[in-house]
C-alpha cells in the first residue's frame, strides 16, 4: 500500500515537473526575476524596495523547490548530476541562497542572483540546442579568429609603415593600428579615416576595400557557415536519436504485447486442462 502511495506520488512529480503549465510559470517566474534584478539598480521608495526584497527571497525559494522537485522527479538520480545545465541550475540556485548583506561576498551573491536569468537557457530546449551547437563550432571559429588576427596583424604592419606620418595616433604603432582596423571592420566613421590617409596616399582606398572585403563579408560569413553547419548536424542526430528512441520504445511495446499475449495463452491452456479434468 506504502509503495503504491510513493509510486503515484512520483508519478504526480512527474506529471507536474513535465506539464506545459509548470514550465511556462518557471519562465515567468525567471522573467520576474529578471525584472527585480533591473528594478534594484533604480532609486525607489522604501516600502517598493522592501516589497522587492521579500520577491527577491520568494524566487529564490522557488528556484529551490522547484530544482528539489525536478530531482525527485528523475528516474536516475546520477545522472541527474551528469546534465552540464542541471549542474549550471544547482550553483545558480544554491549560489542564490548566499545572503545578501554587507559582507565581503556580497557582489558574488548578486551576480549569481544576475545569472539566475541565464536560466531561461536551461529551461527552454530551443535555447539549450543553440547554445550547445555555438559551443561546439567554437574550436572552428577559433581557427577563423586566428586567420583573422593574422589578416588584421599583416594590414596593421603595412598600415603602420604607410600611414603613421598622416595619423599618429591612429597609425603609430602595430598595437594602435591594429585597434584603427577594428574600427574600419565595424564601420565606425571608417570613411573619415580613409579620406585621411587619401589626401596622402590617393590610391590608399584599395587597402581599405580589401580589408573590409576580407573582414566583414568573408570571415563573417564563415564564422555563419560554421555555426549553420553545426546546428545542421545536430539537428540531424537529434532526429535520428529521436527516431532510435521511438524504434525502442515501439520495441517494448510489442514485447510487453508479446508477453501478456503469451501469458493470457497459458491462462487460456490451464482453463482447457481443468475443464478437461
Amino acid at each position: 500500500m506504502e509503495m503504491s502511495r510513493s509510486g503515484s506520488w512520483l508519478s504526480t512529480l512527474k506529471r507536474i515537473e513535465r506539464s506545459v503549465w509548470f514550465q511556462g510559470f518557471i519562465i515567468s517566474i525567471i522573467v520576474i526575476a529578471a525584472l527585480t534584478v533591473g528594478a534594484k539598480t533604480y532609486s525607489l521608495p522604501y516600502g517598493i524596495d522592501k516589497a522587492i526584497s521579500y520577491l527577491d527571497n520568494f524566487i529564490t525559494v522557488f528556484f529551490l523547490v522547484e530544482l528539489s522537485l525536478r530531482f525527485i522527479a528523475c528516474d536516475d538520480k546520477k545522472r541527474f548530476f551528469k546534465d552540464p545545465w542541471n549542474i549550471f541550475d544547482t550553483v545558480i540556485v544554491i549560489g542564490s541562497l548566499m545572503p545578501v548583506s554587507e559582507t565581503e561576498m556580497i557582489l558574488v551573491a548578486r551576480l549569481l542572483r544576475v545569472f539566475r536569468v541565464l536560466r531561461l537557457v536551461s529551461i527552454i530546449p530551443d535555447l539549450r540546442f543553440l547554445i550547445n551547437a555555438l559551443l561546439k563550432a567554437i574550436p572552428k571559429m577559433g581557427y577563423i579568429a586566428l586567420l583573422m588576427f593574422i589578416i588584421f596583424y599583416i594590414f596593421a604592419a603595412v598600415g603602420s609603415i604607410f600611414f603613421h606620418q598622416v595619423n599618429e595616433e591612429l597609425w603609430g604603432d602595430i598595437a594602435i593600428s591594429m585597434l584603427t582596423l577594428f574600427r574600419v571592420a565595424t564601420f565606425e566613421d571608417w570613411t573619415d579615416v580613409m579620406y585621411e590617409t587619401m589626401d596622402v596616399y590617393p590610391f590608399s582606398w584599395i587597402f581599405y576595400i580589401i580589408f573590409i572585403f576580407l573582414t566583414a563579408f568573408v570571415f563573417l560569413n564563415m564564422m555563419v557557415g560554421v555555426v549553420l553547419d553545426v546546428m545542421t548536424r545536430e539537428t540531424a542526430q537529434e532526429e535520428h536519436e529521436n527516431q532510435e528512441n521511438h524504434h525502442h520504445a515501439l520495441v517494448t511495446q510489442i514485447s510487453e504485447l508479446q508477453a501478456q499475449v503469451a501469458r493470457l495463452a497459458d491462462k487460456i491452456d490451464a482453463q482447457q486442462d481443468s475443464n478437461k479434468k
